[in-house]
C-alpha cells in the first residue's frame, strides 16, 4: 500500500516557506489608524466647508491660508490618500489574481495616490504662503 507523501504532512509543514505573517497586522492596523483620523478630520473640514458657504474667493482663500487650517487640510489630504492606497491594495490583493496586472495595479495605485496627495498639498502650500 502507497501513501501519498502529502497526506502525512502536517498542517505546519504544508505552511512553511509560504512567507511571512507579520505584515497583516501592520498594514490593519495603518488602516485603522488613518480611518479613525479621517473621522475627525472629516468632521473639520466638513465644518470648515459649511462656514465658508457664501463667502468670496478672498475670504475662503485667507481662511485656507490660515496655518491651523493649512496645516490641517494638508493632515486630511495625507490621511486620506494613505487611506485609499490601503484600501486599493487589499482590492487588489483579494480580487486580482494574474501576478502580472497585480503587479500593474499595485505600481498604479502607489503612484496615482502618491501623485494626487502630493498636488494637493502642494495647493494648499501655495495657498498658505499667498503664491
Amino acid at each position: 500500500m502507497s501513501f501519498p507523501s502529502n497526506r502525512l504532512r502536517t498542517p505546519l509543514k504544508n505552511a512553511r516557506g509560504l512567507g511571512s505573517a507579520k505584515d497583516g497586522t501592520h498594514h490593519f492596523v495603518l488602516q485603522r489608524i488613518t480611518a479613525i483620523a479621517l473621522v475627525f478630520l472629516s468632521l473639520y473640514v466638513i465644518g470648515l466647508i459649511i462656514s465658508l458657504i457664501g463667502d468670496d474667493y478672498m475670504t475662503v482663500r485667507s481662511a485656507v491660508a490660515n496655518p491651523w487650517n493649512a496645516t490641517l487640510l494638508v493632515a486630511f489630504v495625507i490621511a486620506t490618500f494613505w487611506h485609499a492606497k490601503l484600501g486599493l491594495q487589499v482590492i487588489i490583493e483579494d480580487y486580482v489574481h494574474t501576478p502580472w496586472s497585480a503587479t500593474t495595479l499595485h505600481l498604479l495605485n502607489i503612484f496615482i495616490c502618491v501623485l494626487a496627495a502630493l498636488a494637493s498639498v502642494l495647493a494648499i502650500i501655495r495657498i498658505a504662503l499667498g503664491a
